[in-house]
């Protein structure tokens, strides 16, 4: 197998990376930073489940993988010859060794400790000796799988208020589910009749999918299913929408029960404050990497 090393500006990448894919015979194309680990390094990023502010960094290096030597030499000619790619500048074509992919991605996603007890572990990972409660979970199209600030407060909230709170859990709604993990966070923790809703059938799917993997019962489906007044209501989406949602959200926590919020930036928190003045007071809880939980306990 063969490696082929292009220099792109970031106005060329989606072509460059489109006609290595489609018309030049690719078998895969990555995109990094050319200027990561140097003072002109710029992070690109985006929230969960939203798109980066910009496609691809200003100078960016795309590394496309061949069958044959002949196939990247023949497709890096094609490709410099096309008046639109003037800018693109072949850095490098190298023989690397064949790899096993499948584990090669997989030793990407190890076991993610919520508390010393509490683990997320990838379904191919041995579970940690501490672990007395596990999620099985595996990297999919949906999102969650621990790894995120976010995800992360939101499972440590539940491990901490289990305890005092969990026997009130007799009804849980986990609005905007994506892999359910939160959903099935609670169930180990001993809540009882779980609503995971997204709007996405593909999580949909995956909840159902992860809550069989771990033993859980649960209702997933689209956000139709909410209906009443639940003792604790999860939402991991994001500060825009959850300031939209935010009667609806209120509307089914019942007297006394939990409203968890997650996906927000710290800068956003007076926003989501003044949002939800009118049903309940929102305190932050947990900070992580720029992330904030946000709590509020509904009045008896």
């Amino acid at each position: 197998m063969f490696e082929l090393l292009l220099l792109a500006p970031e106005d060329s990448v989606e072509s460059v990376s489109d006609a290595l894919i489609d018309e030049l015979g690719a078998l895969s194309v990555s995109v990094e930073d050319a200027d990561a680990d140097t003072g002109a390094e710029r992070a690109l990023f985006g929230e969960p489940g939203m798109p980066a502010a910009r496609g691809a960094w200003q100078r960016s290096v795309l590394k496309a993988l061949f069958g044959t030597e002949n196939q990247a030499t023949d497709a890096a000619a094609l490709l410099l010859a096309q008046d639109w790619a003037h800018a693109v500048h072949v850095h490098s074509l190298t023989h690397v060794e064949e790899q096993d992919w499948v584990r090669l991605t997989q030793s990407q996603f190890t076991p993610v400790e919520i508390t010393p007890s509490f683990w997320v572990v990838p379904s191919w990972h041995e579970t940690p000796a501490a672990a007395t409660k596990v999620i099985r979970l595996d990297p999919g199209l949906a999102f969650g799988t621990g790894t995120h600030p976010t995800t992360r407060m939101c499972l440590r909230w539940i491990a901490a208020h289990a305890e005092e709170r969990g026997a009130r859990w007799s009804r849980v709604l986990d609005y905007g589910c994506g892999s359910g993990i939160l959903a099935i966070g609670a169930a180990l923790h001993g809540a009882r009749e779980i609503d995971a809703v997204d709007i996405d059938p593909a999580a949909v799917e995956a909840t159902r999918a992860n809550a069989l993997a771990n033993g859980v019962t649960l209702n997933a489906a689209l956000p139709d299913a909410a209906a009443g007044a639940y003792p604790l209501v999860l939402a991991n989406i994001l500060a825009t929408p959850l300031k939209l949602l935010a009667p609806l959200l209120c509307a089914h926590v019942a007297a006394g029960g939990d409203l968890v919020l997650a996906g927000i930036l710290d800068r956003q928190a007076q926003e989501l404050r003044d949002a939800y003045a009118p049903w309940c007071a929102l305190e932050v809880t947990d900070r992580e990497d720029g992330w904030i939980l946000m709590t509020a306990q509904r009045p008896e």
